[in-house]
């Protein structure tokens, strides 16, 4: 296995003009419960139109695995329920309400690995986890084979976790305590150096610090996870913010899942940045509204790299991202556009290029075998731990506009539907 050095990547030059004020908590006035990406999950819905509903309580579940559950991540009142075909979520609007409840939820049994499982599921963390290969969130009664807690963010404008976890450090230590009952593989703690992470104390076990270099992707999930614990069919790994665990631990403590995390608003369309604390769900119109500089522009879920037009924060995401809207560009020949389509542009052999994977993995190899469905040599060059977000920089370095990322997901997928357990 290569040894990733901490000096490995790229640093992306994205404009964004600087923060403005202190750090605040926004609450924003319609929120959405939405399904995380990839594929939407077949649900039951747990409440009606009109019905009010207290913040961390369960507005829908699994179809097929009713312990799971979506919880509302602010009190509010349905407005409005979307299923798309096959009663898949598509979204659940609330109004917030100022003064509902909190739901308040069961600890007694969270000493055992299945209490546990329980809870995080009741209490909405499952979606909260990643597992790899194939992404989405874990099946309610997978194992992983080790689990990666990302304290590091290396995509342009990104948030510090080490920030986010400022004064919670004893939360973040029992969740990571009890992320360890359910595995019995190591737990990954990812962070850069220097950075003010809680020390576990417990370097020699199973839980395990690592340390990222400053430029991206040092601090991608599935970078780190195909070079410390490299996922398989059979062995899943997941990934979970460094935050997202110390939510969990205060869960654990009180019996109130803590919903707000650190976002940070950036991008070269805004007058001036944000940084804030907010929750799964909100409204990106009102986190942009009065910072956005004069002109077209698309407001973006996530990162420069890795965001997609939204209108609502996902349930992982740590990013809003603001750029310029392009003009529509003059519409080639029909001839030129077909033979553009049908061919498939040659990655040409650079430095960028190879350090758009950090070094983790033979960069032009992996192309190459994305782009001709070779689906034998893609895994033994690290496929399975691999994610859209993860192979974002090569699109960015090479100018693709995400096609290798549509060929990474394409693959996924038919390897999924193929091979998979």
């Amino acid at each position: 296995m290569s040894f990733l050095g901490r000096s490995a990547g790229l640093i992306p030059e994205i404009s964004s003009p600087p923060v403005v004020g202190g750090t605040e908590d926004v609450v924003t006035e319609e929120t959405a419960v939405r399904p995380g990406n990839g594929a939407a999950p077949a649900v039951t819905p747990l409440v009606r139109e009109g019905d009010l509903v207290a913040a961390g309580a369960a507005v829908a579940c699994l179809r097929h695995a009713p312990d799971v559950c979506f919880v509302a991540p602010v009190a509010g009142r349905v407005a409005r329920l979307s299923l798309l075909p096959g009663r898949r979520l598509s979204e659940i609007v609330l109004f917030r309400e100022a003064s509902g409840d909190v739901e308040r939820h069961d600890t007694a049994d969270a000493g055992t690995a299945a209490g546990l499982r329980r809870l995080m599921q009741g209490a909405g963390i499952w979606p909260w986890l990643r597992r790899r290969p194939f992404g989405g969130m874990p099946a309610h009664n997978e194992v992983p084979a080790a689990i990666a807690v990302m304290a590091a963010d290396t995509r342009p404008l990104a948030p510090d976790p080490a920030t986010a976890l400022e004064g919670r450090e004893e939360a973040f230590l029992r969740g990571v305590a009890a992320l360890e009952t359910l595995t019995d593989g190591p737990v990954l703690i990812f962070s850069a150096e220097g950075a003010r992470i809680p020390d576990t104390g417990r370097g020699a076990g199973r839980i395990r610090r690592l340390i990222c270099g400053a430029r991206h992707p040092q601090g991608s999930a599935g970078i780190r996870i195909h070079q410390a614990f490299p996922a398989g069919l059979e062995a899943p790994v997941w990934d979970i913010h460094a935050e997202d665990v110390a939510a969990f631990g205060t869960l654990l403590e009180t019996g109130v899942l803590p919903m707000l995390r650190l976002v940070r608003i950036g991008g070269p369309a805004l007058r001036e940045g944000r940084l804030l604390r907010t929750h799964p769900g909100a409204d990106l119109r009102q986190l942009t509204r009065r910072i956005v500089a004069p002109g077209q522009h698309v407001v973006l879920a996530g990162s420069v790299l890795d965001g997609r037009p939204a209108q609502w924060l996902g349930p992982r995401d740590r990013q809003v991202s603001v750029l310029p809207r392009e003009g529509a560009a003059r519409k080639p020949h029909w001839l030129i556009a077909a033979l553009s389509r049908s061919a498939i542009a040659p990655a040409i052999p650079s430095a960028g290029l190879d350090q758009a994977f950090g070094g983790a993995l033979p960069a032009l190899p992996f192309i190459r075998a994305l782009a001709a469905g070779d689906d034998e040599t893609a895994m033994k060059l690290g496929l399975l731990s691999l994610l859209e977000e993860d192979v974002a920089l090569a699109d960015y370095v090479l100018s693709e506009e995400g096609q290798i990322t549509a060929q990474l997901r394409a693959m996924l997928d038919r390897i999924q539907s193929e091979f998979a357990p």
